[in-house]
């Protein structure tokens, strides 16, 4: 494990290198009885690119990392933010909000994984996974079960601690309620059960490609202790701690993060 910290962004969004011309077009994805919508943010005359896809955080939708999309695209790398089925209020695709769980989204995820390893213009040898928040414990699942697949994996603030939060919030499972409403959204019970018996740690790790991880010293909804220990978990992973920083960055680290990203695609893509 790699570990260093960052107070100011080391890359420029207008760095070296050929830059693209960026297309957007919505691709909708069958996912079990739903279907996923996710915008592609697609280099023009790239040929067959590398591509990334990104999973939001609890509550979020695709478009909260539209700067991500635009940024990887116009640097040669296809970008698909997917909205989960019922993961927001906000969502545009299928599904409602009490159906959804951790599983379900990794289905969504594995689902969108396999149209884009089918499409002629996507290298199906560099497909990259990232995720958000709930969006990063979802991408640690499907990368498990992907294995060395996925060409990379890059996480923001992962909620690692999801399964273990609501352990102790409902000590007793027969205390869950058939729903509740939570930050602005309603789940359902199968949220909490299904996740009764995640330990995390004891999930994933086997991974063995690269992995970057990036999380604020600043963070009171997911403990930083929770990547670095996922860091050293990995074979090939690195932590970048940015200081100053909470869950969900600040406009100063979010440039600072999506740049590290990127770099961190054009290194396993060179």
């Amino acid at each position: 494990m790699k570990k260093e910290d960052y107070e100011k962004s080391n890359a420029t969004e207008n760095g070296a290198g050929k830059k693209y011309t960026v297309s957007t077009e919505v691709v909708r994805i069958p996912s079990g009885n739903n279907t996923l919508y996710g915008t592609l943010y697609k280099p023009e005359n790239a040929g067959k690119t590398p591509l990334i896809i990104m999973c939001h955080g609890y509550n979020g939708v695709g478009d909260d990392f539209k700067a991500e999309g635009e940024l990887f695209a116009a640097n040669g790398i296809a970008t698909y933010t997917l909205d989960f089925c019922g993961g927001s209020t906000r969502s545009k695709s299928t599904g409602r909000t009490v159906d959804m769980t951790i599983f379900t989204e990794k289905e969504d995820l594995l689902n969108a994984y396999d149209y884009f390893k089918k499409q002629e213009y996507i290298d199906a040898k560099k497909i990259f996974l990232f995720g958000g928040s709930q969006g990063g414990l979802v991408t640690t699942l499907a990368t498990e079960e992907l294995g060395n697949e996925v060409a990379g994996m890059a996480l923001y603030y992962p909620a690692l601690c999801i399964a273990d939060d609501w352990r102790k919030n409902f000590p007793d499972v027969e205390k869950i309620p058939e729903s509740m409403e939570f930050w602005g959204m309603e789940l359902g019970k199968n949220f909490f059960t299904s996740i009764r018996d995640l330990h995390v740690f004891e999930t994933i790790g086997t991974y063995k490609g690269k992995v970057l991880i990036i999380h604020g010293d600043k963070d009171n909804i997911v403990l930083q202790s929770y990547s670095e220990k996922v860091a050293q978990l990995y074979k090939n992973a690195e932590l970048l701690v940015l200081k100053n920083e909470g869950h969900g960055f600040s406009p100063e680290g979010a440039k600072t993060a999506r740049e590290r990203v990127l770099l961190f695609l054009k290194n396993e893509t060179a």
